[in-house]
């Protein structure tokens, strides 16, 4: 029940989706009119302004935190650490699948990314810069993101097997998320960012 109970906090405060406010604020327009639709950093970033993507992944790591440190304050005096776990399981699932959106949200990579630095400390901090390198040096957004909860599966391992099956099934979450990207990567259709176009100077 307690582990429930985490998850619940956390999916109550991902399903703040940030970009929705921000691109409101920046735009008067949803974020689903603008860009890709998808409510997520790289989205706002790239079609209103980098100040703007910075206000997304400010909020979007604000709510992951918050989501870790009430669930923790409710239940880990119950199940400790284990509570972390779950609330930043919940915000994933808050951030990707938001109720009052019918259940269309971003993908993720933010939230996710801060919940593994903080649950796996150092270790988390290394996948996540291991996904971003891999981004910046393919130029493949989806490649990345899907790398870093992947990576961490080890070393969710080495904390147990019920840390693992979480990380398990967020790295589940993050593949179902972007498997058209990894199917377009794969076909050579996806575009490749961080690069000038041809006719650049």
């Amino acid at each position: 029940m307690e582990r429930l109970f985490s998850f619940l906090i956390g999916y109550g405060c991902g399903c703040f989706l940030t970009a929705e406010l921000v691109a409101r604020l920046y735009t008067g327009k949803s974020v689903q009119k603008i860009g890709s639709g998808n409510p997520g950093m790289a989205n706002i970033m790239e079609n209103v302004s980098v100040k703007a993507g910075l206000w997304v992944l400010f909020g979007d790591a604000l709510k992951t935190g918050l989501a870790l440190l009430l669930a923790f304050l409710f239940q880990g005096y119950e199940i400790g650490v284990v509570s972390l776990w779950y609330a930043g399981l919940g915000a994933v699932f808050g951030h990707n699948f938001p109720f009052w959106n019918r259940f269309r949200g971003g993908k993720g990579v933010a939230v996710t990314c801060v919940w593994l630095m903080i649950v796996l400390k150092g270790y988390g901090l290394f996948v996540c810069i291991a996904g971003g390198v891999l981004t910046i040096l393919t130029g493949f957004l989806p490649l990345g993101a899907v790398v870093i909860p992947l990576l961490a599966l080890p070393f969710a391992a080495a904390q147990g097997a019920e840390m693992f099956a979480v990380a398990a099934v967020s790295a589940i979450v993050m593949l179902s998320r972007h498997y058209r990207g990894i199917g377009r990567i794969l076909r050579k259709e996806e575009p490749r960012k961080f690069r000038k176009s041809r006719g650049a100077s």
